[in-house]
């Protein structure tokens, strides 16, 4: 059976709570084999007899709205585009001076064109990003709390929902899950 990795959109914030341990309970309950969490952010690595990335997100998603009565979107990716991923990023060189935080976000369609360029032309003092397919990277020199960009944002100009992790966090499922 194929593997997946599901980033889940804002799945604990703003006094919503699913806890990961019956969120995979769940999961397993509908078919979904191998499930593994990480962090309470909703990071999980799974397999499905399912072959299509998007069935997976709305299979998740359809365990959420039951389970929990919550529209939490997902964006899923393969063990080998998270492990792609990880090897785009670790070539990037940092656009701005210092030591820069780092996050990716992960988009549920890719962006198209004039969404891309509007990203790239971002040139906001102290931010950054880049989009690298359906993921797009920031880097930014100032706290997260205080950045323009935000993930609101983010959607607005790329056209798509998204989710974001710290980089840290995606470079550890790559090492986890990417193999």
């Amino acid at each position: 059976m194929p593997t997946y990795v599901a980033f889940l959109r804002a799945v604990n914030v703003g006094g919503r709570w699913v806890k990961m341990a019956e969120l995979r309970d769940a999961l397993q309950n509908n078919g979904f084999r191998d499930v593994e969490s990480y962090i309470q952010s909703g990071n999980l690595r799974l397999t499905s007899a399912m072959r299509s990335a998007a069935r997976v997100e709305r299979a998740v998603e359809e365990v959420l709205r039951e389970g929990w009565k919550l529209e939490v979107p997902t964006m899923v990716r393969t063990p080998a585009e998270l492990r792609s991923l990880g090897t785009a990023l670790a070539g990037l060189d940092t656009p701005l001076p210092g030591q820069p935080r780092r996050y990716v976000s992960f988009f549920k369609d890719e962006p198209p064109e004039g969404a891309v360029q509007a990203l790239h032309a971002w040139d906001r003092e102290h931010e950054r990003v880049r989009v690298l397919g359906r993921e797009a990277v920031l880097w930014l020199n100032l706290p997260a709390h205080e950045a323009k960009l935000t993930n609101a944002r983010l959607e607005r100009l790329g056209g798509a929902l998204a989710t974001t992790r710290d980089v840290k966090v995606v470079d550890e499922l790559v090492q986890r899950w990417g193999g």
